[in-house]
């Protein structure tokens, strides 16, 4: 099952015309407008078509959260960051500082203990410190 992902109505326009896609993720703000009609086009050609406004990622270490918020936002959506290890554990101010640039970003940081259904895991590299992003 291959997933392509569209940052751009065009580009989604493209894509379902590409052969050895089985789903076309929506991945920009307007997508929501265009996820009906896309979807009927993708129907035609046997392609899924999915529109997400967030994703709920499980952040395994306090490294790969502050490696995880310092990289560019590569997708439009809110992140719900569900931090698997004790929020309690990090002084006052780095939480405070690390939820101010989360909130910038339009992202939570929430406890681990609510996190539901992941969309991806960010783990520390044991070489670089940025965190590993896997679906």
């Amino acid at each position: 099952m291959t997933t392509a992902c569209a940052k751009s109505r065009i580009e989604a326009l493209r894509l379902l015309e590409t052969t050895g896609i089985t789903a076309l993720d929506l991945d920009y703000e307007l997508g929501w407008q265009d996820a009906i009609e896309l979807g009927r086009l993708g129907q035609k050609a046997g392609i899924r078509v999915e529109y997400r406004s967030r994703e709920n990622i499980a952040v395994n270490s306090q490294a790969a959260l502050v490696a995880g918020l310092s990289r560019p936002k590569a997708s439009f959506r809110q992140r719900n960051l569900y931090c698997q290890f004790e929020l309690s554990s990090l002084p006052a101010i780095a939480l405070e500082s690390l939820e101010a640039k989360a909130a910038k970003l339009g992202d939570y940081i929430l406890a681990g203990s609510l996190l539901r259904d992941v969309d991806a895991v960010w783990s520390e590299s044991h070489r670089t410190g940025a965190p590993i992003t896997t679906s």
